[in-house]
């Protein structure tokens, strides 16, 4: 049945069923890129040297040995192989049952191939990066015909601290070999992976606290010492925080409940120290018309930002919203029109308040009430003119 909806859809003729909504998107959008259904094998491999490369600066690495026992034996067993990609979909370690790699060898499935979407066409990998979500593609549900003789079940990886996508778990091996439970598996495996790294930045900031503690005893009023990412590890002077923006030596940071902060290089992070004694209040301006949109802060000194559209319409909406603000469910709503991104909302809002730092506030999400906000008309402002997004359509419509 499915061979034959696939068959139909793709010559234009009446499909005796629908196939799935997950698989009707993801056809669609790999017709849109142009992939060949009667693709041969994927583009050639990246060289050896590029696989060593991304795997040494692959966070998932660091949880590799989880991956393995939660799921190399029970992939063995079942006549499957586990892949781990990263986010651009190119496989970085491949491990199972030795008769199914080599099947997988004569589709290109080995390490260093990519396999987004748009260069091999609806599979569990690229579909999982393509959705942000688990994903299980059955035989004919694959949009390449020579992929229709495998089961392939997914689920994408993120960064704990951030929101950011790392890459993507896969278990895949031949079509008769499916089974219901393996989604749950493999998500299983994703999630006690996540957790791992989240007790690894903890370990860290542990580390970090025992070398910043004695630094802020010998600070006169308020200080901080953070990671690279902006997450607190001790606090002196002021009431705690969970997380700042990204500390960098080249411009001040804006901390809540502070103001404008010198980042310090230390050990393992950053010291921050006010950067004088000067009115604590801000000002966000956000240039909607600047290409791409930008924002601009000023306080003891000024600095810019420049803005995806996404994060431009972010930014309205928080402005709008004032000091009630939004929670996830809700920008959910505006941005994509319905509750059921949240996860996707949260990673966007991780990687703004990155750069922002404690201009933005969380639970729920707002801009500080130490910033002032100057933008320009939101009703005619190119971005909000320009974008997709429903509920930004709605909250600006005459």
């Amino acid at each position: 049945m499915l061979a034959r909806v696939h068959d139909a859809l793709l010559s234009g003729d009446r499909p005796p069923a629908d196939p799935r909504g997950l698989v009707a998107r993801s056809w669609t959008r790999v017709r849109a890129q142009g992939v060949n259904p009667d693709l041969g094998d994927p583009p050639g491999p990246i060289a050896a040297d590029e696989v060593e490369r991304r795997r040494a600066v692959s966070p998932l690495a660091q949880v590799l040995p989880e991956l393995r026992a939660a799921l190399t034996s029970v992939a063995d067993d079942a006549r499957h192989v586990m892949v781990v990609t990263d986010a651009d979909g190119v496989l970085l370690w491949r491990e199972g049952s030795t008769p199914v790699r080599r099947r997988a060898d004569a589709l290109g499935f080995t390490e260093g191939a990519r396999w987004s979407e748009d260069c091999v066409g609806t599979n569990a990998i690229g579909t999982a990066l393509a959705e942000d979500g688990p994903v299980q593609i059955f035989s004919a549900e694959h949009y390449v015909r020579s992929h229709h003789v495998w089961t392939c079940t997914a689920s994408p990886m993120h960064d704990p601290r951030s929101g950011e996508l790392l890459g993507v778990v896969d278990v895949s091996g031949p079509a008769e070999t499916i089974h219901p439970t393996t989604v749950a598996l493999v998500d299983t495996a994703v999630r006690l992976a996540e957790a791992s790294l989240w007790r690894q930045h903890e370990g860290r900031l542990d580390a970090l606290r025992s070398v910043g503690a004695p630094m802020l005893a010998a600070v006169n009023g308020p200080g901080l010492v953070v990671d690279d990412h902006g997450w607190v590890a001790a606090v002196t002077g002021m009431p705690g925080v969970e997380r700042v923006g990204v500390p960098s030596a080249d411009h001040p940071l804006a901390v809540h409940g502070v103001g404008l902060c010198l980042p310090e290089p230390v050990p393992g992070g950053w010291l921050l120290r006010p950067a004088g004694d000067t009115d604590r209040r801000m000002r966000l301006t956000l240039e909607l018309d600047a290409r791409p949109p930008r924002a601009v802060v000023e306080g003891t000194n000024r600095w810019v930002h420049p803005l995806s559209t996404r994060h431009a319409e972010v930014l309205v909406l928080l402005a709008r919203a004032g000091a009630a603000g939004l929670d996830a469910a809700a920008l959910s709503r505006a941005l994509y029109g319905d509750a059921e991104h949240l996860v996707t909302v949260r990673a966007e809002m991780s990687r703004l308040r990155r750069s922002l730092g404690g201009l933005l506030q969380a639970r729920p999400y707002r801009i500080a009430s130490e910033v002032d906000v100057d933008a320009p008309d939101l009703i005619t402002s190119r971005v909000v003119r320009t974008s997709t997004a429903p509920g930004i359509r709605a909250l600006t419509a005459p």
